[in-house]
């Protein structure tokens, strides 16, 4: 099978790329730089000749219709991931018009499955604790997840239509390998380097990248039933968006994950490196206020700094994914792998020291 993948060199792209190539699909990449390329899917073992790459971007019509031209499916993994205010205007343009884009291209060219790679924050409504494939698409207002918001709302109209259009859904992901460094690897690594004294209390539904590209693979098989018609228009969502029947697929499915409070989270990294993380655990609404001073002084400073409303917000809201919605019965590997994998990755990057990665 022939697969375009948008965000082939970004975190999620990269390892589904290497799935996709290692199931014995073709690959046909649309990046905006060939040069990436090597480098996000080199340690990744992916053979240079296994993939064709097209030059463009997501938003841009003639480079999409090239890249999706012949494809038999198609996953849009092209994605701005980052609570960085300063980053709003290009996750809107990337994650909302580059999904109408791509999506209506993918269905002029006649692709049997496309996948849209979401967000669990598309899903995200103030006071909604628990999440599934069922739940109305999200109103919060955070950036980040308002522009995946946008982006979901648009696959499922797409699947209303009768699309062969199916989502998945990932959780917070960490993994080896993370081509970019996105917000998630960078805020381990940043509590490796002692960064990040004190947590908003909380918690996060969080999963290991290469189970969520194992999902992506398996969403292309003739055995997993697309959007059905009928349960597109009579999903009868009660207030928290649970399925009234459960008789018809919604073509939606979450990555494995599991929910951990921070405390949970740190405890995890401090067993992966044996060492002590000293943490201050505060309630979210004490730390929202910083959050809000940092969105409002960020775009005049000259570097990132890591404690953005977003990421308060989105712990705060301690959001989880129902343990009855579909991950097609795929199971999340143990939290003590991905830490241990991805801090070694770290480490042997160069990215946190020996010795702050415990080796030492």
């Amino acid at each position: 099978m022939l697969v375009t993948v948008t965000g082939g060199t970004g975190f999620v792209g990269s390892h589904t790329v290497a799935e996709l190539v290692r199931a014995g699909h073709r690959v046909r990449l649309l990046v905006r730089d060939a040069g990436a390329v090597d480098t996000a899917t080199r340690p990744l073992e992916v053979p240079p000749d296994a993939l064709d790459v097209v030059v463009g971007d997501v938003t841009d019509e003639r480079s999409v219709a090239a890249a999706v031209r012949g494809a038999d499916a198609v996953v849009h993994a092209a994605s701005v991931y980052s609570f960085d205010r300063r980053k709003r205007a290009e996750m809107l343009r990337t994650n909302a018009h580059g999904t109408e884009v791509v999506l209506s291209a993918a269905r002029r060219a006649g692709a049997g499955r496309i996948v849209h790679v979401s967000s669990i924050a598309a899903l995200f409504t103030p006071g909604v604790r628990v999440i599934r494939e069922q739940s109305p698409v999200g109103t919060t207002r955070e950036p980040y997840a308002a522009t995946k918001a946008a982006s979901e709302a648009i696959a499922r109209r797409h699947q209303e239509e009768g699309a062969p259009v199916v989502v998945s859904y990932p959780p917070a992901l960490l993994g080896p390998h993370d081509p970019k460094l996105g917000d998630q690897v960078e805020r381990l690594r940043n509590t490796l380097r002692g960064i990040m004294p004190m947590w908003p209390a909380g918690g996060l539904q969080i999963g290991d990248v290469r189970d969520t590209a194992a999902l992506h693979v398996a969403l292309l098989s003739p055995d997993v039933p697309g959007p059905d018609p009928a349960g597109q228009q009579s999903e009868g969502l009660h207030s928290e968006g649970r399925q009234s029947d459960g008789q018809h697929s919604v073509g939606r499915h979450f990555g494995p994950g599991r929910y951990l409070s921070m405390r949970e989270y740190l405890d995890g990294v401090r067993e992966a490196t044996g060492r002590a993380l000293p943490a201050v655990f505060l309630p979210p609404a004490m730390m929202t206020p910083v959050g809000r001073l940092v969105d409002l002084v960020q775009p005049a400073w000259p570097w990132h700094i890591p404690a953005e409303y977003g990421a308060i917000a989105t712990v705060g809201a301690a959001v989880r994914v129902d343990p009855a919605a579909s991950t097609l019965d795929l199971k999340p590997r143990p939290f003590a792998d991905t830490v241990t994998d991805t801090v070694r990755w770290l480490a042997d990057t160069g990215a946190v020291t020996d010795r702050q990665a415990g080796r030492r």
